[in-house]
């Protein structure tokens, strides 16, 4: 493998590390925006038990924002429980936008890396057919290691940096994805939390829906 990155030339180094910077991001990505981490199942639920029992504190709602993601946004609305819809449905969108941007964390890196390593690969391949032709002025076409050193390093960079971006791009549209699927699960859960609050849902939701 250390023979065939260093047979790339000098383009290879940073389509590696793109490699790896890729791959850490996607690590990361997969553990944080695990659903049971950032939507907890029966949340809504557990406040409602909290509400109807009279055991709502500050405490309470101080480790519901510690929690999870969607903890912190209805326990943007609990605050501000006792202000009208508006006030209450400002505070919940604005948490939700800072969540937002916490859950997209890398994501653009990711991107920028999936449409980057290609260009690099294709650099790879201008940088080598140059060798090439310039092996074919200086000795004709009867050196052939020369010829095939240049051929060698632009076919190395572009499958490396193909093999790169295609992974890259996919994981990209996935957490994107997952992202959004995600946005809709807390607006749900904030919806029914402002009605719960203002008395316009007034059934059981021990359930969790």
């Amino acid at each position: 493998m250390l023979e065939i990155v260093k047979s790339g030339g000098w383009l290879m180094l940073p389509i590696v590390l793109c490699s790896v910077v890729a791959l850490a991001i996607i690590a990361e990505r997969v553990w944080a925006l695990q659903k049971n981490k950032i939507c907890p199942k029966h949340l809504l639920a557990q406040i409602w038990t909290w509400i109807k029992n009279d055991e709502l504190d500050t405490s309470k709602i101080k480790a519901l924002q510690n929690g999870s993601p969607l903890g912190r946004i209805l326990a943007a609305g609990l605050l501000n429980r006792n202000h009208d819809r508006s006030i209450m449905k400002e505070a919940i969108e604005e948490t939700g936008r800072q969540v937002v941007v916490e859950m997209e964390r890398f994501l653009n890196t990711l991107g920028t890396i999936a449409q980057v390593t290609p260009l690099l690969g294709l650099l790879g391949t201008v940088v080598g057919m140059i060798k090439v032709f310039t092996a074919i002025t200086a000795g004709g076409v009867g050196n052939a290691s020369h010829l095939a050193g240049g051929i060698s390093e632009a076919l190395i960079t572009t499958a490396a940096g193909l093999t790169v971006a295609i992974p890259a791009l996919i994981c990209y549209r996935y957490f994107q994805r997952k992202v959004d699927e995600l946005v809709i699960s807390m607006e749900q859960e904030s919806l029914k939390l402002v009605e719960v609050l203002l008395g316009l849902r007034e059934r059981d939701l021990t359930d969790g829906e």
